[in-house]
């Protein structure tokens, strides 16, 4: 077993906590999402107990995730911002999908992609709630005209399968890239994990220790 001095804190447990409790979420409004979307997949409702629950549970859990989204925006938007170091990470896309990230970029606390994941999530989360609110019976919808709900449904279901097809990505992305889940879960990574796919920051995390130890 790997010594807690060669491991090194990469999530705190806030931002874990936040994590998987919108991962539980997202299932259940998916899954939920889908079978209101397909009626031959109603089934699927019953992760909330039964039809109408999931019918009325849906929306309520939405707003949840779009809560913890945001709260997790404020705590890793910093880490997320462009910078034109990312520039040469999609210029040898082919060498990272090759497993040789760190021959051809210097990747800070997250690549290029994960970047492009974050602002995609943040993004579709805020066209789903928007578009929740304006179709949610029996709250919200008697206020907007016919029209409007009905644009609202069709840009709530395109935006739904358009961040599940993100999610999928995402998860295979944790899977493909040994140690990512395992970082996520126990909150700490290997050193050389991290020299490898994100040498950048680890030469922070470094810098940031020797400054402590001065």
């Amino acid at each position: 077993m790997m010594k807690k001095s060669k491991m090194i804190k990469r999530v705190s447990f806030i931002d874990r906590a936040c994590h998987w409790t919108v991962v539980i979420c997202f299932f259940l409004v998916a899954l939920s999402g889908i079978a209101m979307f397909f009626p031959t997949l109603s089934w699927l409702t019953q992760t909330f107990g039964t039809p109408q629950m999931g019918r009325i549970l849906h929306p309520f859990f939405g707003v949840l995730i779009f809560c913890v989204l945001v709260l997790m925006f404020f705590r890793f938007v910093k880490h997320n911002i462009p910078k034109k170091e990312d520039i040469s990470w999609f210029v040898h896309i082919v060498d990272v999908l090759k497993g040789k990230e760190h021959e051809v970029a210097d990747v800070g606390k997250y690549n290029p992609g994960q970047k492009a994941m974050f602002w995609s999530i943040m993004g579709l989360i805020l066209v789903l709630l928007v578009s929740g609110v304006i179709i949610w019976r029996p709250y919200f919808a008697e206020f907007f005209p016919i029209w409007a709900i009905r644009l609202g449904l069709m840009i709530h279901a395109v935006a739904a399968i358009v961040l599940i097809h993100a999610i999928l990505i995402h998860i295979y992305m944790a899977f493909w890239v040994k140690g990512s889940i395992t970082g996520m879960i126990e909150g700490k990574v290997s050193r050389k994990w991290a020299a490898k796919h994100h040498p950048r920051w680890y030469r922070e995390v470094v810098a940031e220790e020797e400054k402590k130890n001065e």
